[in-house]
Order: C-alpha cells, then sequence, then structure tokens
C-alpha cells in the first residue's frame, strides 16, 4: 500500500498582487516606484530627484511635485504594458495630501487601481 504525500498549503506567492505601488516622501523629494512582488524587482519609478524632472519644478516637495511623480508614473506603467497596480500604504499614510495626489494622478493617466 503507498501512502500519499500530505496536502501542501498554497504557495502564498498566489496571492499577491503581481505589481504594488509604493510611495516614499522625505522633507525634500517625493518618490514612487512600482515592484513586481512576485520576483520583488522594481518594474517601473519615479522621483523629484531626477534632473530632468528637478528643473521643470518649482518646489520638489509639495503635492504639485507628488501630482507631477504620479502622472510620469503612470506614463512610464502604460509604456511597460502594466494595466494595472494595486497600492501599498504604510501604517503611517493616510489616503490625504501628497498621497491622495500621487494616487489620483497615477489613476488619471489611464491605470487601474486594485
Amino acid at each position: 500500500m503507498v501512502i500519499p504525500p500530505p496536502a501542501r498549503a498554497p504557495r502564498i506567492v498566489d496571492y499577491l498582487k503581481p505589481y504594488v505601488l509604493k510611495m516614499h516622501f522625505t522633507n525634500k523629494f517625493v518618490s514612487a516606484q512600482v515592484v513586481h512582488s512576485p520576483t520583488a524587482t522594481v518594474a517601473s519609478s519615479a522621483s523629484s530627484q531626477e534632473k530632468t524632472l528637478r528643473s521643470t519644478m518649482e518646489c520638489t516637495r509639495d503635492v504639485a511635485a507628488a501630482a507631477k511623480i504620479g502622472k510620469i508614473l503612470g506614463e512610464r506603467l502604460l509604456l511597460k504594458g502594466i494595466p494595472a497596480v494595486s497600492v501599498y500604504l504604510k501604517r503611517e499614510q493616510k489616503y490625504h495630501g501628497k498621497v491622495k495626489a500621487v494616487i489620483d494622478s497615477v489613476r488619471e493617466t489611464g491605470v487601474k487601481l486594485l
């Protein structure tokens, strides 16, 4: 008589969203990136530290800068063929101010949020 192996629990990777939007705010800059969670690689990113963007912005840390970063990130995602992302917010991040500006401008470019 052959005893079958025990049933394995499903892998957690099967339940993860494939692309996750993460944001980081400092006192001087705003940055956002989309991470492909199964491979843990950065699919696309945008930051107010980039030289080409710094010259076009008056301030690199306010809500207007966050909205511009979100718009640029959304355009880069569409160029790479990524139609939808999920949003990861840290415990202290509320859907307000800069966070809201980034998320709304990504949504306005045509990227769906899960």
